[in-house]
Formats: structure tokens, sequence, C-alpha cells
């Protein structure tokens, strides 16, 4: 029988919903997306899409880390914008959190991400 053990941190967002912030099973950390919400404050943070996206990797790399691991363990990365005139300043943003060998990843534009945010995204990482 397959066990999951539910992964959860005060330095990413909180919320009400029905979902957690990560699901570690079979040595893979599968993490909820996230937006670009400043876990103290519950707020979106200010700024561009830059600095939004600075704040969701930094929301990731917080439940990687509650179970173990590092960014350089996330493999797989799915990226969520509203725009996709956004691209590039979420690539330049998003570079600097991984090393020599990013993980795979697909970025795709959303008609409308949950609280009208403009980026949301979610990892899965090898913690084994």
């Amino acid at each position: 029988m397959r066990k999951q053990t539910e992964v959860t941190t005060e330095r990413a967002p909180q919320n009400d919903n029905p979902y957690s912030q990560g699901v570690i099973a079979d040595g893979f950390l599968f993490v909820s997306g996230f937006g670009p919400v400043d876990p103290e404050t519950g707020a979106e943070v200010e700024g561009g899409i830059g600095e939004q996206t600075d704040r969701v990797m930094e929301n990731l790399r917080a439940v990687v880390e509650e179970a173990g691991g590092t960014l350089d363990d996330v493999v797989k990365v799915t990226v969520y914008v509203d725009d996709l005139d956004d691209y590039d300043a979420v690539n330049a943003a998003y570079a600097e959190h991984f090393g020599d060998v990013p993980p795979a990843r697909v970025c795709i534009e959303a008609a409308r991400l949950p609280d009208d945010v403009d980026v949301e995204i979610d990892a899965i990482a090898n913690l084994s």
C-alpha cells in the first residue's frame, strides 16, 4: 500500500482550501501551485511580474526545504501566467532560483488564475 505524507510549513502561504501544500509519495514531493502571496501577511506581493515570480519561488522553496530537499531536487515545474507577454520577465526571475541543471518545465497562459494573480507555479521534486 502506498503511503503519502503531507508537508506543511508556515514559511509558505496557508489556505482553507482542500489541498496540501505538498505531499510526499514514493520518494517524490508534489508541491501545490503557489501564487505571489507573502506567507506573513497573506497578501499578494507588490511589484511587477519579476518580484511576483521571486515570491512564488520562495514559497515553493519553503515547502521543498520543509520536506528535506532543496530546489536542486526539483525535476519538473509548471508555470502558469495570465499573459505570455510576461514570459521573458518570468524566465529571468525564475532562472535565478535554479543551478546549472534546471528542471523540466512547461509554461502556459491561463485565462484566469486563482485570486486573479499573474503567475502560479507548481513543482515535483525527487527526494530519494
